[in-house]
């Protein structure tokens, strides 16, 4: 669901632990060390209305895709009210925000707690799309600034009211999406965000080849969001720690959140979601 965590091996007689492209046995050092903390579990509330759907999109080259937009309780379906995008991580697809963050459970227990409502959509990407165009000509990115936003407007969602939300491929994605330029939103919230410090850092598949890579480098470029609103949060057992680290010292303002115990899992997405959803609640209203 979008880990993006590296293989293991174990090397020599002292076995010592090494991940691919991340740093030496961190992620399962932590692991093993107990440092992670405690995953959090999908919480317990009942949700607002959800309505799904599909569109067969061109900016992804004909390819079907589907989406769903969660209320908050007490807004029914169409209510006019600010939203929040949701772009999902590597192998995930749409129905994740919901089914495995629980983030319109989490947006219930926030409008209870008097967080401003707002609704949460996702929509699908592609597995390893990560938010750009590739050489085959899809884009997951144009997709969501050309035909998904532009479709929550006609169902009556304020899109002027705009957020960035996403988790590791997801949250490189709307860090990309939103320095960019391709939308224009007032808040970004992310969470381990896949971030790599040169070309031959990668993953296999995040891009087509340097040239893909040095031309949607969030990485280098901290000042591509400078001025927006921003909250970035990485355990420091993820395989994104470092990198997320270093991007984050390179920004100013710094953002809100932080690194706290924890991996690149579920359950630590969800842990931070709650103080996440808050202040984009903050932004938007």
């Amino acid at each position: 669901m979008g880990w993006g965590v590296g293989a293991v091996a174990v090397v020599g007689g002292g076995g010592l632990l090494v991940e691919d492209d991340v740093l030496p046995g961190r992620t399962r050092l932590h692991e093993l060390l107990g440092l992670n903390g405690a995953d959090a579990p999908l919480p317990h509330a009942s949700p607002g209305p959800r309505v799904n759907g599909s569109f067969v999109s061109r900016a992804r080259g004909g390819v079907p895709t589907g989406w769903s937009v969660s209320y908050p309780p007490g807004h029914p379906v169409g209510s006019r009210l600010p939203v929040l995008v949701s772009l999902h991580g590597a192998g995930a697809s749409h129905t994740s925000s919901f089914d495995t963050l629980g983030l319109d459970r989490f947006l219930a227990l926030a409008v209870a707690a008097g967080v401003a409502p707002f609704a949460i959509a996702s929509v699908d990407g592609g597995a390893h799309s990560y938010w750009h165009r590739r050489a085959d000509g899809s884009d997951a990115g144009a997709m969501v600034a050309e035909e998904f936003v532009p479709l929550l407007a006609r169902r009556g969602l304020d899109t002027g009211r705009l957020g960035l939300y996403g988790w590791s491929m997801g949250g490189y994605g709307a860090l990309l999406l939103a320095g960019q330029g391709k939308l224009a939103v007032r808040a970004v919230a992310v969470s381990s965000p896949a971030l790599f410090e040169a070309a031959g850092a990668t993953a296999a598949g995040a891009y087509d080849d340097a040239a893909d890579f040095d031309a949607h480098d969030v990485f280098a470029h901290p000042e591509w969001l400078s001025g927006t609103p921003l909250m970035v949060d990485c355990g420091t057992g993820d395989p994104f720690y470092q990198a997320t680290r270093d991007y984050v010292s390179r920004l100013h303002p710094k953002p809100a959140g932080g690194f706290q115990p924890g991996a690149h899992t579920p359950g630590y997405w969800r842990r931070v979601a709650p103080a996440q959803l808050k202040f984009i609640g903050a932004q938007l209203a």
